[in-house]
């Protein structure tokens, strides 16, 4: 591909050799085109380093013994404790374990995952190499318990992730006005 070469003018005008008049448009100082990121970045928290922790490497004790996955829910949530015990109840061979979310192992793990660490919002699911949330985070317990459990999550992973978790976000916005929350985490 040839380059372009453009002859500029003194009020910021550049003419292209074929005639074309391309105008300038100067940004800002504090805009610059490498800074732009299409993605959004989380800003550690004020008064702490937090972004260079490697929170994967930080956490990765809690894998080193045992490599089941671990269950993060809010403790004093209500409908959370309920679908606890319906997972410890249903998980006959102990694949997962639980960690409520406002402690501080939840608290590492969440960083772990990506999401902030006051973010009480959605269970997570962590494994080993990736983590799972909301809705995505649900079917993937429900691979795990005894069946019907894992032929379901089959087929609920057909629904479309924006329905999915549209319900999912509705029924945890409104979990404390619906089934209340405790004093206390059960576990």
């Amino acid at each position: 591909m040839a380059a372009l070469l453009l002859h500029t003018t003194a009020t910021g005008i550049a003419i292209a050799p074929n005639g074309c008049v391309r105008s300038r448009v100067s940004r800002p100082a504090y805009i610059r085109r490498s800074s732009v990121s299409p993605f959004a970045t989380l800003s550690p928290p004020r008064g702490r380093s937090d972004s260079t922790i490697d929170w994967v490497e930080a956490t990765s004790s809690f894998f080193d013994q045992d490599t089941r996955p671990i269950m993060l829910f809010d403790g004093v949530c209500n409908l959370c404790n309920g679908g606890v015990r319906f997972v410890r109840e249903n998980d006959r061979d102990r694949k997962i374990r639980f960690e409520a979310l406002q402690s501080e192992s939840g608290r590492k793990l969440l960083r772990r995952s990506g999401r902030s660490p006051d973010d009480i919002s959605s269970v997570v699911l962590v494994e080993k190499e990736r983590s799972y949330i909301k809705s995505d985070a649900v079917l993937k317990i429900m691979e795990y318990i005894n069946l019907p459990f894992p032929q379901l999550a089959f087929f609920l992973q057909f629904v479309p992730m924006f329905m999915r978790d549209f319900v999912y976000d509705n029924v945890a916005n409104n979990r404390y006005a619906i089934f209340g929350r405790s004093d206390s985490c059960e576990i």
